[in-house]
């Protein structure tokens, strides 16, 4: 019997979720997932030095300011990065907007236009990337104007259905449910519980809006996300698509034993409700304690790691150090 990362494979597509260029060749997934915190993390190791020096003397050309400048050098790393990961692949890579975008819809557009300009700059067409947004009205509004433009949307920090409905309705091809963050919240709120993979509230509410999806033939594609333990990640077998951490991937690839189908399309289709409007949907969401709570967080953290890219970024530029 083959290991289960490899049954795993031929139920769901498998991403990986990471920017280490050596995981993602060991593992041979379709796509990969970078976000701020694991650019950051990527950078600090090393192995894109070379590259990173490279946009640095690009930047310390720039006529503009200082900001301008580094604003400039960390749109050429991350879409860099992008291209060296695509070399490894054979599908997407989604390349995260600033989180501090995340509530300015035009802003955010302008934004991926940039990232998608400077991808097929370097001879990658749109068809292999996936712009990244956090799934706020504005995010998800913006991704609307971005889809229509050929653009092709990876929400992310979802962690309601509310969210995730809206995303289907706005045309999102791709959103992320955050299995583990959503875990760590009833973990702390309920001490001391002991959830099974499949009583996890992360895997239940992925389920729901998978078969959601499927049940009125939305087209959006649901990638779990942010898996703690290799139990979610077959609990939700049969899902469009998982991305995985590195360590997870090695898990799986390291263990025997059947990985069997859990989702599927049950086949029975129901009409299609009328799309949730702004004040519905900040209603719907503003009464989920959880999902507020971990957005908010998500879009903090993200952030907090651009900070320290950014801030890393200027000094190199302002000391003259490449």
């Amino acid at each position: 019997m083959s290991n289960m990362l490899v049954q795993l494979k031929q139920l769901s597509t498998v991403v990986a979720d990471t920017g280490d260029l050596g995981a993602i060749r060991r593992f041979a997934p379709q796509d990969a997932t970078t976000n701020p915190s694991l650019i950051l993390k990527a950078v600090q190791s090393g192995q894109y030095d070379a590259l990173l020096d490279e946009i640095l003397v690009a930047a310390r050309d720039h006529k503009g300011t200082l900001e301008e400048a580094v604003d400039q050098a960390s749109d050429r790393l991350v879409v860099a990065m992008g291209c060296l990961i695509l070399n490894h692949i054979p599908g997407r890579v989604s390349t995260e907007v600033n989180a501090r975008l995340s509530f300015d819809r035009d802003a955010s557009i302008a934004k991926a236009r940039r990232l998608v300009t400077l991808y097929e700059e370097a001879g990658i067409s749109r068809d292999r990337i996936l712009i990244k947004i956090a799934a706020t009205w504005e995010g998800i509004r913006a991704a609307e104007v971005l889809e229509r433009e050929g653009i092709a949307c990876n929400l992310t920090l979802i962690f309601s259905f509310t969210q995730a409905r809206a995303c289907a309705e706005a045309g999102a091809f791709l959103i992320s449910p955050f299995v583990g963050r959503i875990l760590d919240w009833y973990c702390k709120v309920n001490p001391g519980t002991d959830y099974a993979p499949d009583e996890e509230p992360g895997v239940l509410q992925v389920r729901e809006i998978y078969r959601w999806f499927r049940r009125h033939q939305y087209p959006t594609v649901v990638m779990g996300a942010s898996f703690r333990n290799r139990g979610e990640i077959l609990a939700l077998a049969g899902c469009d698509r998982l991305t995985i951490s590195p360590a997870l991937l090695e898990e799986l690839s390291r263990r025997d034993g059947s990985v069997d189908r859990v989702l599927t399309d049950s086949g029975v289709y129901a009409e299609r409700p009328t799309p949730l409007n702004e004040a519905e949907f900040r209603w719907q969401f503003n009464e989920d304690a959880m999902a507020t709570e971990k957005l908010a967080e998500g879009i903090r953290c993200f952030e907090a790691d651009q900070l320290k890219l950014e801030t890393l970024l200027r000094e190199r530029l302002a000391g003259g150090t490449v």
